[in-house]
């Protein structure tokens, strides 16, 4: 197993504590994923310097966790890299610990929640400190708590929704009494905020190239029946949907990696009734906007899927015929239906189950992208508006909305009829068909 590789700027961080008698070593995600071979940029300091010693050594600092002993160094290049100082816990209820400084390192190890992140390594001489055999469980490819299971947990119960994630991140398995313990701690789970459960969601969709893994763990463990109960009962199929939408990435434009988080986590809700969805998304404090756009997926999902799942499974649809979807979705929200709609065919034919295939998909989204922005979808897009049917007294109230509709859906089945002359002619022919049947009832 090779050493990790700490950056230049840790490495000055380390040996600028060490210089001034302090003991300094780097610890947590990034021992891990070095010694598997990947090299994490986010790398932690643990030191025996206290807050006040770190914040007098270095010049630019954060206050990011001051009572739990965390400070914030800079580096050069304004990177933050988070320096703590050795802890052990004197008290705890499940969510906030209270620590006590002046702790050896084997103290802080002791405290850690799995033995694989409960490594300490030192980037000035490549010493390992492994008291919890952290290195035997990555060969083995195991998940375990540090101590006793049961007692991790209690002490913190995201440390079950952080266990699962491991597993599925590195493709792990969870040691068995590790595993019996979050079983056990699925119950009070309840007692994690909301904003935390709802960051685990995101951290499990951002890290997990299958994050039906997961899932399927927060499932069979009590976790989702006890965190979104909404989702306890879903298909496998919604939450397999997760895996064939691309992960997020590091790297690249920040709003594409957004989007392709809130796709992911979409795909998990998306057949569920939309009040549902809604109601879920809330208690997971979701923004405004989160929650508006994703209830609308959900239904035009509602409206939509089983249709365009027909259709696309026997052919190629035809131009009116993706009009008619863009018409419903409106011109903004056609690509992302589609986007989703695909991630959950790519589901159903991993599954071998019938599915519209993936030329067809793709040559239909291509399709619709052109289609919706180049044909008349909206009434908008209609030669005539209102005020045309008002000036030539064709029709008002109640009535001027239903022939605008009308125009509207001749024109998405042919946009050569969007005319002002033949949309006006037409007009005139529903008007005055409309006034025929009512003169017939007053007879």
């Amino acid at each position: 197993m090779r050493r990790p590789i700490a950056p230049d700027a840790v490495r000055r961080i380390v040996e600028r504590l060490q210089g001034a008698g302090h003991e300094a070593w780097g610890v947590g995600g990034a021992i891990r994923d070095g010694l598997l071979g990947h090299d994490d940029l986010d790398w932690d300091v643990a030191t025996s310097a206290t807050p006040a010693e770190v914040q007098k050594l270095f010049r630019r600092t954060v206050p990011v966790g001051i009572e739990f002993g965390t400070v914030g160094v800079l580096d050069d290049a304004g990177i933050m890299h988070e320096v703590t100082t050795f802890r052990r816990d004197v008290q705890t209820d499940g969510r906030h610990a209270v620590v006590e400084f002046g702790a050896s390192l084997e103290d802080d190890l002791a405290r850690r929640d799995f033995t694989i992140n409960a490594i300490a390594f030192s980037p000035r001489t490549g010493e390992l400190r492994d008291p919890f055999d952290g290195q035997r469980d990555l060969e083995q490819r195991l998940v375990r708590a540090v101590g006793v299971p049961d007692e991790r947990m209690r002490e913190d119960r995201l440390r079950a929704l952080r266990g699962i994630r491991f597993a599925a991140r590195l493709g792990f398995t969870i040691e068995p009494e590790t595993w019996a313990a979050i079983v056990r701690s699925a119950p009070y789970l309840g007692r994690l905020s909301r904003e935390r459960v709802k960051q685990e969601i995101e951290k499990t969709m951002e890290q997990v190239v299958c994050p039906s893994r997961a899932l399927d763990m927060w499932r069979t463990s009590g976790a989702m029946a006890a965190l979104v109960p909404a989702l306890a009962e879903q298909d496998d199929i919604a939450f397999a949907a997760a895996d064939h939408v691309p992960m997020p990435g590091r790297t690249g434009r920040a709003e594409r990696a957004e989007g392709r988080r809130g796709r992911r986590i979409l795909s998990m809700f998306l057949g569920l009734a939309p009040q549902r969805v809604r109601t879920a998304l809330h208690d997971l404090r979701f923004s405004n906007t989160d929650v508006r756009s994703m209830t609308k997926l959900a239904e035009l999902w509602v409206l939509l899927f089983e249709p365009m799942s027909r259709v696309m499974s026997d052919t190629e649809p035809d131009d009116a015929t993706i009009r008619r979807w863009a018409a419903a979705t409106g011109r903004t929200q056609l690509a992302e239906l589609l986007r989703a709609a695909s991630a959950r065919w790519a589901a159903l034919r991993a599954a071998g189950r019938a599915a519209p295939t993936a030329e067809r998909v793709g040559s239909v989204y291509r399709r619709g992208i052109v289609i919706a922005y180049r044909d008349p979808i909206e009434l908008a897009d209609l030669a005539v508006d209102g005020e045309d049917l008002l000036r030539e007294g064709i029709a008002r109230g109640p009535a001027l909305g239903k022939i605008l509709r009308a125009l509207l859906e001749r024109v998405v089945e042919d946009p050569t009829r969007n005319t002002r002359e033949e949309l006006m002619q037409h007009a005139r022919n529903l008007a005055r068909d409309a006034d025929g049947q009512s003169g017939d009832v007053e007879r």
